[in-house]
């Protein structure tokens, strides 16, 4: 069922007679205002006595390529949001289409159901342009449609860095169109806060939002969770279920970790973003999906290509425009943001005053590399919380790694190893060539030195390793680390 919208002057160019006719009464029941023209010249002759809501534009026409008529609304500066109508299976002009400004796509033949979804978000998408007419002083932000939430996603994008106004900038103007959303950036740099703050700058705010992570799915379910399935088509399906495309109607999609997907999904991926169309599990039926999507990966997608483990067609597909995002040691005047932030919301959760942080603690926040960013940052101040004494900070340093483990890494640990767990000089390698046994020797060891570091403190010495008490418990259990008998009580001394 389409949304109703308010009525909008609308311009449609196809220079084939029935389509044109098909397309203007489509829109003449969604109770629109329609123009057509057959070609180019007529829609610049129409353009240039008439204002426009929404511009349909077939992409080959007798006299020149629709997407000269998108360059010339471009250039003119004028609001229009253009639609490009494509053939079948020609995804390289509707990802050029998408580049150019247009602010979505359908391929040909078109499913009136997807064209009137389209047309109407184009509609929504510059309603409040139309009610306020004077309303150039929107121009500068479009992505102000959203109201309060849009603001609100954007306020938790913490900085005053240039990089960081350059990322609310770029949200701004890409959150107005359909185009594909590629975000880029380390682990822990907040690119699933900066793909919410597009949905919620964009006249889909009001629509679902769907996360994704897709490194966490079994790659045997991939097809089911993405696209849904129907009673009976596996054991134990004994309803229908949504996907997540259907999950994501009318609103985006965000399929974070997008380089964690397996190859055979890829192909699925990429016919049912450039479709708009998907099967169920078990349904010999297509159903149209209306999603944007907006993807998040931490690798480099476009060496991936090169190694033959990402699908060109479909990273071309998804990186229509890209959003890279600053690790936190390129922003370092935002530290003091950030740490005042996350202070103020860990102390809200643990229903305590915000602690202060003194200079000393920043400067040395500010010395430490962080590879893990602001997800790092947090951990940290998590820890300098718990340990600390309420008002005060206690600031217990990550322990530091070699960033290459090698053989020289094992045969000389940066740590102290207990007398009695000491190999002999020379014998590391020696005792097995078992990598899960070395393995546990080392964790083994790092549990022993931050046990020692606390007077065996278990609570203390998890929070010191990123732990709870139960898993630190675990490992001491499965590790054979034997405790002093007053250990209970150190348990309970924080």
């Amino acid at each position: 069922m389409t949304t109703s919208v308010s009525p909008a002057h609308i311009l449609v160019v196809d220079d084939e007679p029935d389509l044109r006719t098909l397309y203007e009464l489509t829109l003449l029941r969604e109770g629109h205002r329609v123009d057509t023209a057959d070609n180019l010249q007529q829609a610049r002759a129409l353009l240039a006595t008439q204002h426009f809501d929404v511009v349909i534009t077939d992409m080959r026409l007798p006299d020149g390529l629709g997407m000269s008529l998108l360059h010339h609304i471009k250039t003119q500066g004028r609001e229009e949001r253009s639609i490009v109508i494509t053939a079948y299976g020609s995804a390289q002009n509707a990802v050029e289409a998408l580049k150019a400004g247009a602010f979505d796509y359908l391929t040909k033949p078109v499913d009136l159901k997807q064209f009137r979804a389209v047309v109407a978000s184009a509609v929504r998408s510059v309603a409040p342009a139309v009610t306020a007419e004077p309303a150039l002083t929107n121009k500068s932000a479009p992505g102000t449609v959203a109201g309060a939430l849009g603001q609100r996603a954007l306020d938790r994008l913490i900085g005053q860095s240039d990089c960081m106004q350059q990322i609310k900038a770029r949200i701004l103007k890409v959150a107005t169109s359909m185009a594909p959303v590629m975000v880029t950036g380390e682990s822990g740099t907040g690119k699933e806060l900066v793909a919410y703050a597009i949905h919620a700058n964009s006249h889909r705010a009001k629509g679902p939002w769907v996360a994704v992570n897709c490194g966490a799915i079994p790659e045997t379910l991939l097809e089911a969770e993405f696209f849904g399935a129907r009673k009976g088509a596996y054991t134990g399906a004994t309803q229908d279920r949504e996907g997540f495309f259907q999950a994501a109607r009318g609103g985006t999609l965000f399929l974070d970790e997008i380089g964690d997907l397996p190859l055979p999904m890829q192909s699925k991926l990429l016919r049912a973003i450039q479709e708009r169309r998907i099967r169920p599990l078990g349904s010999n039926q297509e159903e149209v999906v209306d999603v944007r999507i907006v993807s998040a990966t931490h690798k480099h997608l476009a060496q991936e290509v090169q190694n033959g483990s990402f699908r060109q067609d479909l990273f071309f597909r998804l990186n229509v425009i890209d959003l890279v995002i600053a690790p936190l040691r390129e922003r370092a005047q935002d530290l003091p943001d950030l740490c005042q932030a996350l202070l103020t919301r860990i102390a809200q959760e643990s229903d305590m005053p915000t602690p202060v942080l003194s200079n000393e603690m920043l400067r040395e926040l500010s010395s430490l590399p962080l590879p893990g960013n602001v997800r790092e940052l947090e951990n940290l101040l998590y820890r300098a919380v718990a340990l600390g004494d309420g008002q005060t900070l206690q600031l217990d340093r990550p322990m530091q790694f070699s960033p290459a483990v090698n053989d020289s890494t094992l045969d000389a640990p940066e740590f102290d190893l207990p007398p009695s767990d000491r190999p002999e000089p020379g014998t590391y390698d020696q005792r097995t060539d078992d990598l899960q046994t070395q393995l546990d020797m080392l964790e083994r060891a790092l549990l022993v030195q931050a046990l020692q570091a606390t007077q065996f403190n278990r609570t203390a010495a998890a929070a010191r390793l990123g732990l709870n008490l139960r898993q630190i418990r675990y490992r001491m259990a499965r590790l054979k680390i034997d405790a002093p008998s007053n250990d209970e009580r150190a348990d309970d001394s924080l």
